[in-house]
């Protein structure tokens, strides 16, 4: 199953690149016939479509690799690599566009437009291409967790919306007549575009620094304590890295004292079965065992246990400040209040 989710990823990724070049030339086309700025402006950007396309093919060919003695934890980190690379030369596509606006503006009275109906009509193609192209990707790298055709989707529906406001901007010029409005338009799409490389260049690097992903943890968080076992007695030290599409997370699990190692290794088996439900097979657990203690007791709801100390007092949600790496025993201030409450200090 695994095997062909990675086809049909790859082949989607195919038909993003030939599009990517199709649209480019149509886009470069309309440009000649109407000499707008603003044309050109997008046709520039539809380069990046056409790099990142081929360079996310490249990642996804690799990401799909198993592991090996070299990549213990497989070759996903690539993904972040290529959004990285894509990411730089968006950022250098806004600065050639940028200068390119300033150079027009200076030569505003010897630039003529022509046939704006057909750029309008065509940019309008482009655009609709584009949208349904990146919906269907988003759809489909959700659905097989590939990061590679989620980013290109979303790309190219963010290509979409630009094409869009050129096409506003050349119904506006085409009714006003005012040249300069092609040179604005152009001059919002390269802030555009500068910020949106900006944006790719910060979550590649966030990736690769394995930065935490509070969102991701705080699902997490949420769908373990929905669930948990009343042998879970506590879970902290959580941490999760992407290595593409595949996740590897870390955190430590406090069972009862008295347990063996064989039914502590039950647990951890049913704590990684449970969230491999959740979030796919490609995801590997790395679970650390801790003996519960004394001031545990008042938070442990499993009635059924003859080692019980003190009485239960409250049911401790596991939140994501409650679970995260940072706090590095989350539960024992919480537990100590209650224990002092207990006894009336």
């Amino acid at each position: 199953m695994e095997d062909k989710n990675i086809k049909i990823n790859c082949s989607l990724q195919k038909l993003i690149c030939f599009v990517a070049v199709i649209l480019f030339f149509i886009k470069l086309i309309t440009w000649y016939i109407t000499s707008s700025i603003s044309i050109f402006s997008d046709a520039m950007e539809s380069i990046t479509n056409i790099i990142s396309g081929f360079i996310g093919l490249y990642s996804l060919h690799i990401s799909s690799l198993p592991k090996d003695k070299n990549h213990p934890y497989g070759h996903g980190k690539i993904e972040f690599i290529s959004t990285a690379i894509e990411g730089f030369l968006i950022f250098l596509v806004g600065i050639f566009i940028l200068i390119t606006t300033f150079i027009r503006v200076k030569q505003q009275d010897t630039v003529f437009l022509l046939r704006l109906d057909y750029g309008m009509f065509l940019m309008f193609f482009t655009a609709i291409i584009n949208y349904c192209l990146g919906l269907f990707a988003c759809k489909i790298g959700n659905k097989n967790g590939a990061l590679t055709l989620i980013a290109s989707g979303k790309h190219l529906q963010i290509d979409t919306y630009s094409t869009f406001g050129i096409v506003g901007g050349l119904i506006l010029l085409n009714i006003t007549k005012c040249i300069w409005i092609d040179s604005i338009i152009s001059l919002i799409f390269s802030f555009i575009i500068l910020y949106t490389g900006l944006k790719l260049l910060r979550y590649a690097t966030a990736g690769i620094m394995d930065e935490s992903d509070k969102k991701l943890l705080k699902k997490l968080s949420f769908y373990i304590n929905e669930r948990r076992d009343v042998h879970w007695i506590d879970l902290h030290r959580l941490k999760i890295i992407k290595y593409g599409s595949a996740l590897h997370v870390d955190c430590h699990l406090t069972v009862p004292w008295f347990f063996n190692v064989k039914e502590a290794n039950k647990e951890v088996r049913k704590l990684t079965k449970l969230t491999k439900d959740q979030f796919g097979n490609k995801v590997e657990l790395s679970v650390h065992v801790d003996a519960c203690k004394e001031y545990h007791c008042s938070s442990c709801f499993n009635s059924s246990c003859k080692m019980r100390k003190n009485s239960f007092q409250n049911k401790i949600i596991w939140t994501l400040d409650k679970t995260s790496y940072y706090n590095k025993n989350p539960r024992r201030k919480d537990l100590i209040f209650i224990k002092k409450n207990q006894y009336g200090i």
